[in-house]
């Protein structure tokens, strides 16, 4: 792997400024020129879509927890190709963690595996020498994290400037800029609009990127900055390539899949569509707060959970797009839906109609809910087969009733089945990085190929005999994902050990934070602390919409009658189940392809993992 000019933007806790400053500094670079890449560490797609507003490429997410330790080099190597410049900017604090590991996902850990000097950015307005005991215990806190200097926020004048510059020079710590009190203007959209401002490439967005790349170049010492990113050393191993992952293109016509989004950005993570891509399909891009149709040959849909849930009155409004989305279900094709998108497939949303697609309804909680889940997919589905096990993430407030149809999308421990398994529709509000089980973009692909889903006979609106149908006939006006985020897919040696990561056949034990002996110590056990308020209420199974809204298709029944809605533990002797990837053992072959679809209710359960929950208000 060739070197990579790169470096961590942190700060000691959140409310600092890294965002700014690393939004700026990207900025700044392409104004003078020098090509940047930006990189956000966790699971935020807001942060990580301002990046790449700043750098005019997509910017990316390296979170260990979501795409499994070993991918977050290659991966990285993968987004900054050609780049002279890669900033990273952190999560939190420096040593900070959503989980309670920052061993394992904190900003250190993957500055570390990177190793990539960090830059501390510390707001200085009420502190005079203290900030060098500060900086110090940061710096010999862990001996794999290189602390490369310090950018001073909020400076309140030349004397308490000299002051700090002292303070830090007595340390020996490097001062690479300092910014006076308004320097950092609050300018960017407001956190409750998401990535959707960059998506829509508003001119609000627009600007505050520039005057945030306009003040770090006036406070910052840029060519230290560069010199510092330049110094370090070359990554080793394999770069990160979407054909890789996938394996290949698969047989057959290049279907349409259609991936929520804007003009500037997606609401997935940007490698959704280039595993797409390399899996055989065409993506392009539907904007559900403004088209009013899918794209022209549309076969699959995939709404990802960018989409923040403050659009739910546009959302709502956009009854074309609505009706659209619920006779393409009804019809068969294959969805995929996360965050808002499960409470914009139900009836209604804070009183709000919505696609009517599931028979639930939804309303917007006083809490907010943020952690991992280690989640398992009970039954076959157009994601996963049954047993299959994955990393996600969750962020809402909407509160959806009932939480769980009578095939469930995924199962966790400590928590009740979430989420909606219906012909080919895959809805929750966990959110994926498909990096971490690139099958699942063939899956989708080889769906979209077949065509709708055959309906199990159980009614008089269900047609046992029903035929896929031919592959629409693509308009040229179907737009293509935008230019501004391109799907590159560079030959590259294929990644070792790509079965290992969240999808795992077995019990879930924590990894090595980066599979590196001597970075760090043995990780603890996953924490576990609070689930949603509602987490732990009786289960309650909801079916198909009945007759439409829009009055478009009868309804459809889900299952069979009787079919059964408790989901029970299998007992602890018998047959391992199988992985949505190759094995990882002696005698576990790959997976041929994707597993049939069976009948609603059908599907066992395994052992569920520990798993990190975490309420944040």
């Amino acid at each position: 792997m060739s070197a990579q000019p790169r470096l961590v933007v942190s700060a000691p806790s959140s409310g600092h400024g890294k965002t700014a400053v690393a939004v700026g500094l990207l900025a700044a670079c392409v104004a003078r020129g020098i090509p940047a890449a930006g990189f956000k560490v966790g699971p935020d797609h807001t942060d990580a879509a301002y990046l790449g507003l700043a750098a005019g490429r997509p910017g990316r997410n390296l979170d260990p927890r979501l795409v499994g330790a070993q991918r977050i080099a290659p991966l990285f190597a993968h987004g900054a190709s050609g780049a002279q410049l890669s900033v990273i900017e952190g999560a939190m604090g420096l040593f900070d963690s959503l989980t309670g590991q920052p061993e394992v996902d904190g900003t250190a850990a993957v500055a570390a595996a990177l190793r990539a000097p960090v830059v501390l950015v510390v707001d200085v307005a009420a502190m005079g020498h203290s900030l060098a005991a500060l900086v110090h215990g940061f710096r010999m806190f862990d001996e794999m994290v290189h602390l490369g200097g310090v950018i001073l926020n909020r400076v309140a004048s030349p004397r308490h400037e000299e002051m700090l510059r002292t303070a830090l020079d007595d340390i020996g710590m490097p001062v690479l800029g300092a910014l006076r009190r308004g320097d950092l203007p609050n300018v960017l959209p407001a956190r409750a609009h998401g990535p959707v401002p960059v998506a829509h490439r508003t001119v609000e967005a627009i600007r505050a990127v520039r005057r945030l790349g306009e003040s770090i170049a006036a406070g910052l010492d840029l060519e230290r900055l560069m010199a510092l990113a330049a110094g370090a050393p070359a990554l080793p191993g394999p770069i990160w390539t979407p054909g890789d992952a996938v394996g290949g293109e698969v047989a057959g016509p290049r279907p349409i899949v259609a991936l929520a989004g804007g003009p500037g950005a997606p609401y997935t993570y940007v490698e959704t569509a280039e595993l797409l891509t390399a899996a055989g399909a065409d993506v392009a891009v539907v904007d559900p707060l403004r088209d009013e149709a899918l794209p022209a040959g549309t076969r699959a849909l995939i709404i990802g959970a960018g989409l923040p849930e403050g659009y739910a009155e546009e959302l709502s409004a956009n009854r074309r797009l609505c009706n659209a989305v619920a006779k393409f279900a009804h019809d068969g094709w294959p969805v995929v839906a996360e965050g808002v998108a499960l409470p914009w497939l139900g009836r209604d949303f804070d009183g709000r109609p919505m696609c009517a697609v599931l028979d639930t309804s939804a309303v917007t909680g006083e809490q907010t809910v943020a952690g991992y889940r280690e989640a398992t997919a009970p039954t076959n589905s157009l994601l996963a087969p049954a047993g299959a096990r994955i990393t996600g993430y969750k962020q809402h407030r909407a509160i959806v009733t009932p939480r769980a149809g009578s095939v469930p999308a995924w199962t966790w421990s400590g928590g009740n089945p979430e989420g909606f398994v219906w012909r080919q529709v895959h809805a929750s509000q966990l959110g994926l990085h498909w990096a971490a089980a690139p099958e699942i973009a063939k899956r989708v692909v080889l769906a979209a190929i077949a065509g709708p889903a055959v309906p199990v006979s159980h009614g008089p609106h269900q047609h046992p005999h029903a035929q896929p149908a031919p592959m629409p006939h693509p308009i040229p006006h179907a737009h293509p994902l935008p230019h501004a985020y391109p799907v590159p897919v560079a030959a590259s040696s294929a990644m070792p050990n790509e079965a290992q990561g969240p999808f795992d056949d077995g019990p879930f034990e924590p990894r090595s934070p980066f599979e590196q002996p001597g970075t760090y110590g043995q990780p603890a056990s996953p924490a576990v602390a609070g689930d949603e308020s509602y987490e732990h209420q009786p289960v309650a199974y909801a079916q198909p919409a009945s007759p439409m809204a829009h009055g478009q298709r009868p309804p459809f029944p889900p299952g069979p009658p009787g079919a059964p809605h408790g989901h029970p533990r299998p007992p602890a002797s018998g047959p391992r189940p199988p992985a949505i990837g190759p094995g990882h053992g002696p005698g576990q072959a790959p997976e041929s392809g994707p597993a049939p679809m069976p009948a609603p209710g059908q599907g066992s359960v395994p052992d569920l993992s520990d798993t990190a929950n975490i309420i944040a208000s």
